[in-house]
């Protein structure tokens, strides 16, 4: 039997389902940003878009009320999440759906909050914040990340980087901007400790492509992916100055 080819995609899938997180953050900035979050109650209808498997959708749930839908477009993430919903008794007010955040199943002026960490910057952030808006009521909020850059120097490595994997950088400033030209006010701004990107992601990353490798010896496909996330790492590693994760929020006019 001819040995199947495993893709990229599937490797990210493998790399990333077993994991709290599928990108930078941590339970404590979550946090900090819902502080800035006001009027929610049980009636509350929340929003995580790109949820992955919940990791910051379970911290939303323990610290508000309200109904939350998680959309993410990969299935095995969202099978993760609605059993991490019933391991936390939470399934009666929080839902896992299969779906793609630039086609949302809700009505407009629907939602009291939209939640997004670490996705908006694959469809653009201006573009994003404009398309969700209408999901949302009146003075309702919006709360992502994005990777930004810190200071005017952009040191061409990280650039490409960045651009090779669809989602060009952009100033704090530009995305500031971005979020008024998208009909928000703007309420809050801060960047993600470095703790987020290593002690919440990369290690826990790393851990899972070492069961990877072992998984997949000798497989030349597996070794150019987990070189690429190494890559990742140094970047950050040596750039981590120039350039993070910031978390923005904002409430519609």
């Amino acid at each position: 039997m001819e040995k199947q080819e495993i893709s990229t995609f599937d490797l990210l899938i493998q790399t990333h389902v077993g994991l709290k997180r599928q990108g930078p953050g941590s339970p404590e900035m979550t946090i900090r940003a819902l502080r800035y979050v006001e009027h929610l109650d049980e009636n509350s209808r929340i929003a995580d878009l790109g949820c992955g498997t919940g990791g910051q959708t379970m911290v939303l749930a323990q610290n508000t009320t309200g109904q939350i839908t998680g959309v993410d477009m990969i299935p095995e993430f969202i099978d993760v999440f609605n059993k991490n919903t019933k391991e936390l008794h939470l399934e009666n007010r929080v839902t896992g759906i299969v779906g793609s955040v630039e086609e949302l199943p809700f009505e407009q002026e629907e939602l009291d909050l939209i939640w997004s960490e670490g996705v908006i910057d694959g469809i653009g952030f201006e573009k994003g914040l404009t398309y969700w808006n209408q999901f949302l009521k009146k003075d309702g909020y919006v709360a992502v990340t994005c990777p930004s850059w810190f200071t005017d120097e952009r040191p061409s490595e990280v650039d490409k980087f960045w651009t090779d994997a669809g989602s060009g950088l952009d100033t704090v400033e530009q995305n500031l901007s971005a979020l008024k030209k998208a009909g928000y006010q703007f309420v809050a701004a801060f960047i993600l400790p470095e703790t987020c990107w290593t002690e919440q992601y990369f290690i826990p990353r790393e851990e899972a492509e070492k069961a990877l490798l072992q998984k997949y010896a000798g497989d030349k496909t597996v070794a150019a992916y987990i070189e690429g996330d190494q890559y990742e790492v140094e970047l950050y590693n040596k750039y981590k100055q120039q350039y993070g994760y910031v978390f923005y929020i904002g409430k519609k006019i």
